[in-house]
This record gives structure tokens, C-alpha cells and sequence, in this order.
């Protein structure tokens, strides 16, 4: 007849008095050591700016919402495009070319504000190069609503300012007269465009646009001015055939 025997196993690591003491003797080789696991030690999340988020479009912006889940991270976000939306609009806004008279030329261009371009034209209406820079400017106007664009009649302006001398354009910033640009020939003539008038405006800084276009418009004026120059010299040498 066949005997079974069972076999009780306590748990593992754990040894009865008899099997420390053969260990003693030398009877029994050392136990193995129980397995521990390691302690948990969170990693550090890396850093995540909110510049990352600029720029993005409504679909972008709805994907990072799941990626940056940390309330304090989206509420630094939501402060940080208060603010700039804030110092936008507390920024002065123009968009039209607008007439003035001698009366109002301290208050309108000496005192636009500070870091305020101001763009005015001396005009005569008996001269059609200021017809063209008028149209120009009406132009310019609404694209950088930043910068204040006038007229004011150049003898209302200036007694016994000469219509040859027309059209001049006054650049100001800041109370101060940083530029005064006579004639219509430094501009391309009779064939400048607005983006001409804007380009050369731009060598004396960002007076129509952002900082970085002064730089861009130095290096395309030449350019610039040297096709609007052929366009004319085309332009008369067919009057000349006729």
C-alpha cells in the first residue's frame, strides 16, 4: 500500500529554530536573501513653458490642454496672454489717414505718445505727386493702425511753404522730428506704391510694421527703387515715341 506524505513549506525567507541552528553549525549553507523591492522615488516632471503654447492654433491649443493637465501651469498660461493681450490693447490705434490744421499739429504730432510713429504729409492740392502720395498713404493707414498718418495743407502748415517742395512727408516719434523727406522722387516717382512708400519709411526705423522690417527694408530698397525707376523710364521713353 502506498503512503503519501505532505510536505509543509512555510513562507518564503522565513526558516524554524532548527534550521538557524544547523545553519550555525555549518549543516546548512545560508539562506538566500529575500527579495525587497525597491522604495518608490517619483521623477521629477520636466519643465514645461508656456512659450511652447505660442502661436498655436484652436486645435493645437485643445490637444496641450491633455498634455498639460497641472491646473497651476494652464492658470500661468491663461495670466501671461492677459497681460500681453492688455499691453496690446492699451497701445495706441489709428488706421485712417486723418486732415489736420496749424492748430492742431502740437497735440496731434508733437504729442502723439511715446514710441509713436507719426507719418505727416505737407501737401498741396494744385500738385499731383501729393495726389499720389495722399492715395499711398490712405492706404498704408489701416495695415499699421500703430503708427499716426496725417496731412495738413503745407501752407496752413507752414506759411509760404513752396508747392515744388511738395509732397513732404514729417516723420516724428517721441516730440521730435526724426526725418523730413522732400519730394516724391525718393520714393520710385510716379510709380511708388504704398509697400515702396512703406519699405522706404522703414530705413529710419519701424515705422511701418515690426522692429525686425527696418532690417528686412535696408536690404530690399535698392531693389526696389531701381524697378520703380525703370517702370518710369519706360513709361516716358513710350510718351517720347508718340
Amino acid at each position: 500500500m502506498t503512503e503519501y506524505h505532505t510536505i509543509y513549506k512555510g513562507p518564503e525567507g522565513e526558516t524554524t529554530q532548527w534550521d538557524d541552528i544547523q545553519r550555525k553549525l555549518g549543516n546548512r549553507p545560508e539562506k538566500d536573501p529575500v527579495w525587497k523591492p525597491q522604495a518608490y522615488t517619483p521623477e521629477a516632471e520636466p519643465t514645461r513653458g508656456t512659450e511652447r503654447l505660442d502661436g498655436e492654433d484652436a486645435e493645437g491649443l485643445e490637444e496641450a490642454e491633455d498634455e498639460f493637465s497641472d491646473d497651476r501651469f494652464l492658470e500661468q498660461y491663461r495670466q501671461r496672454r492677459i497681460q500681453e493681450l492688455q499691453a496690446s490693447v492699451s497701445r495706441p490705434r489709428f488706421g485712417s489717414l486723418e486732415e489736420i490744421r496749424r492748430d492742431d499739429f502740437v497735440a496731434q504730432v508733437t504729442n502723439a505718445g511715446e514710441g509713436v510713429w507719426v507719418v505727416c504729409h505737407l501737401y498741396s492740392d494744385s500738385t499731383r505727386a501729393c495726389g499720389i502720395m495722399n492715395q499711398c498713404l490712405m492706404e498704408l493707414a489701416p495695415r499699421y493702425p500703430a503708427t499716426k498718418f496725417l496731412r495738413i495743407v503745407a501752407s496752413n502748415c507752414i506759411p509760404g511753404y513752396p508747392d515744388a517742395n511738395t509732397p513732404t512727408l514729417l516723420l516724428y516719434r517721441g516730440g521730435k522730428c526724426e526725418q523730413t523727406l522732400v519730394g516724391l522722387e525718393r520714393f520710385g516717382g510716379q510709380a511708388t506704391s504704398p509697400d515702396l512708400i512703406a519699405i522706404s519709411l522703414n530705413r529710419f526705423g519701424a515705422v511701418c510694421g515690426d522692429p525686425d522690417d527696418a532690417a528686412v527694408a535696408a536690404e530690399q530698397l535698392a531693389g526696389v527703387v531701381a524697378a520703380a525707376a525703370a517702370r518710369r523710364g519706360e513709361g516716358d521713353g513710350e510718351g517720347d515715341s508718340d
